[in-house]
C-alpha cells in the first residue's frame, strides 16, 4: 500500500507521524515539502481531500503570516495559495496521503485514522505522551 507524507524533519509532530507510519509496518514515500513543495495543483488536491479550505492550512507559528497580514480576511483561497507556494513554510505540516485517506496529521495519532494496519502495538511520542498503551488501548 502506497502512503506519503509531507514532511518537515525539523517539525515534533511529523517526525512522530512518520515514526507512527512505520511502527504500522508500512514505509512511506517521504517528502519533505520545504525542499520539494508540492504543486499548485496537488496542492488544490489535497486541501480538496482533508475537505479543508487553503485558510484552514494556513500555518501561523514560526512562519511569515503576521508579515505578511494573512489574518486578514481579504485574502481569497487563490492568494492564499499563492503565499504558500512562495513560503512553503506557510503549508501545515504533516500531510499523509494513504488509499484510505488523506488527513492532516494534527495530533500526529490522527494518521492512525488512514492507516490499513492502525493497531500499531504501543506507542510514545517524543515528549513522553502515550498515544497507545501496553495493552493496545489508544489513550489519546
Amino acid at each position: 500500500m502506497s502512503i506519503t507524507i509531507y514532511h518537515n524533519p525539523a517539525c515534533g509532530t511529523s517526525r512522530n507521524t512518520l515514526a507512527i507510519i512505520r511502527q504500522s509496518g508500512e514505509e512511506p514515500q517521504v517528502i519533505e515539502y520545504l525542499k520539494t513543495p508540492p504543486s499548485r495543483e496537488r496542492l488544490v488536491e489535497l486541501i480538496a481531500a482533508m475537505g479543508m479550505t487553503p485558510r484552514q492550512l494556513l500555518r501561523e507559528k514560526g512562519t511569515p503570516y503576521a508579515e505578511l497580514g494573512l489574518a486578514d480576511p481579504r485574502w481569497s483561497d487563490d492568494q492564499i495559495l499563492d503565499f504558500m507556494l512562495a513560503h512553503p513554510i506557510l503549508i501545515n505540516r504533516p500531510i499523509v496521503v494513504s488509499p484510505l485517506g488523506v488527513v492532516l496529521a494534527r495530533p500526529s495519532e490522527k494518521v492512525l485514522d488512514i492507516l490499513p494496519n492502525p493497531d500499531i502495538g504501543p506507542f510514545t511520542k517524543e515528549d513522553g505522551e502515550v498515544v497507545i498503551d501496553a495493552s493496545g488501548k489508544r489513550v489519546a
